[in-house]
């Protein structure tokens, strides 16, 4: 979804002295129940001008066709937390039918969980009708859930406060309602967003069971808020992790890409070691953790991986899943081709031909990546070896790879992990990439004659 950044601060300078005071002065406690705790304008801090132009067009034409309509989720926590949100989400009585009809640039999409999507050109605002877990009258429990809990339709039309009640995480269950500007809190998201908590609506494990993916889910707002996880929330993770391989190995790609793709890969990396969850989704990698200890060489390759990807993210800057898949499963693609050259004396290149297919086999049991992806990392892979080599028959046509720039990160992450022999080829590249052409062809012929005088 598009990315509103709005050129104005999210709040504005307060008026008064008790406008000034902390979120947990200003925002008082939710309850939790069937009738939602409500915040008037002034209490909340809200304002329409925080928000993206085309979801209010959306949220006013609903509601002038007499429908209900409300922001919901992650806009509406952000806001309240004074950052710039995402996305905005819409949530309305109407059905997707409905709001086919309202609006001409609409979309449906989705069958388990049917949703509008509204185009604005490149952006699209999403618009969910209000969902209740209750199956209807006379439908049975397993057309609706697995044996294990697993949802598996999702298309329940219910009210605000059935809605309200099967949201994931009470602090994305806050409603702003356009008609008064007021935000509605029906499960007490205000309270875990005083406390920096984040909770769970309903029991735990129960909501782990509906949806494994919610484990992973709740790593990545943890990391991302700086939350802490609430008690059984935490708990019911290690009770229920093994379910995640119920979870589709393309779902699970999704996940992993938010988990590392969004800003917040290195505190989610931690999380997931702490939990025991990193070993689910990259056995072969968690496996060289184990080997090497706390803190080794494999350790420390991935978190100096997560660390830039994250800065990359501030500066706006694209991170492939391409690239940091391929870091995540470099050491496990070395180890096993130094293990094919000494034991059946293959050279680089023929090792690993023949590794590196067995490695991505493996690794997509757990978690498929797509096919252009695969492509890039094998690439990135190769290139380590040419960096490093400098064949002159092969330097430019590897300048002017693709996959150049990923490859020479790994490298340089490679040599800052204590690889002295790849400081020099790591220095000799950086070079290269600043200089002219003319320039290039002399350090080309430099190195040219150094080899003869070998």
């Amino acid at each position: 979804m598009a990315i509103f950044r709005p050129h104005f601060p999210l709040f504005p300078p307060w008026k008064h002295k008790k406008e000034r005071d902390s979120l947990q002065d200003r925002l008082p406690e939710g309850k939790l129940g069937a009738c939602p705790h409500i915040l008037t304008r002034p209490q909340h801090g809200i304002s329409r001008r925080d928000m993206n132009p085309n979801v209010l067009k959306v949220l006013y034409r609903l509601v002038n066709a007499k429908f209900e309509a409300y922001l919901v989720g992650g806009g509406v926590r952000d806001l309240l937390l004074k950052k710039y949100p995402k996305d905005f989400d819409v949530v309305s009585n109407a059905t997707p039918e409905q709001i086919r009809k309202l609006f001409t640039n609409c979309r449906l999409i989705g069958r388990r969980f049917r949703l509008a999507h509204i185009y604005f050109g490149k952006e699209i605002i999403e618009v969910a009708t209000f969902r209740s877990n209750v199956p209807p009258q006379g439908a049975k429990e397993h057309e609706f859930k697995m044996e294990s809990g697993m949802i598996v339709r999702d298309n329940i039309y219910g009210t605000i406060e059935e809605d309200a009640q099967r949201r994931d995480f009470t602090v994305n269950a806050l409603y702003y309602n356009i008609k008064d500007f007021s935000v509605l809190d029906y499960t007490g998201g205000i309270t875990d967003l005083n406390r920096r908590l984040l909770r769970l609506i309903g029991k735990p494990q129960e909501r782990y069971q509906e949806d494994p993916a919610r484990i992973l889910r709740a790593i990545r707002f943890a990391a991302k808020l700086g939350f802490q996880l609430e008690s059984q929330t935490r708990d019911a993770i290690l009770e229920t992790k093994h379910l995640l391989k119920q979870v589709p190995r393309a779902r699970l790609f999704e996940e992993v890409r938010k988990l590392f793709g969004e800003g917040y890969a290195a505190p989610c990396f931690e999380l997931l070691l702490e939990y025991d969850l990193f070993g689910t989704l990259f056995p072969q990698t968690y496996a060289c953790l184990l080997q090497e200890g706390q803190r080794g060489k494999t350790y420390q390759l991935l978190n100096g991986m997560f660390e830039n990807a994250d800065e990359r993210v501030v500066q706006q800057k694209p991170v492939t899943p391409a690239f940091f898949f391929a870091v995540l499963l470099w050491t496990v693609l070395s180890k096993q081709i130094a293990k094919h050259q000494r034991q059946k004396r293959k050279k680089w290149r023929s090792a690993f031909e023949l590794v590196a297919s067995d490695v991505l086999d493996q690794q997509m049991s757990c978690v498929a990546i797509p096919r252009h992806f695969v492509l890039r990392m094998k690439d990135i892979w190769f290139l380590q070896e040419v960096l490093v080599a400098r064949d002159l028959n092969r330097i430019l046509d590897c300048f002017h790879h693709s996959s150049f720039r990923a490859a020479y990160d790994l490298l340089t992450l490679r040599s800052q992990m204590e690889e002295e022999a790849l400081r020099e080829p790591v220095k000799w590249w950086t070079r290269f990439q600043s200089l002219s052409d003319e320039g290039r062809n002399a350090m080309i012929a430099n190195l040219k004659r150094h080899s003869d005088m070998r």
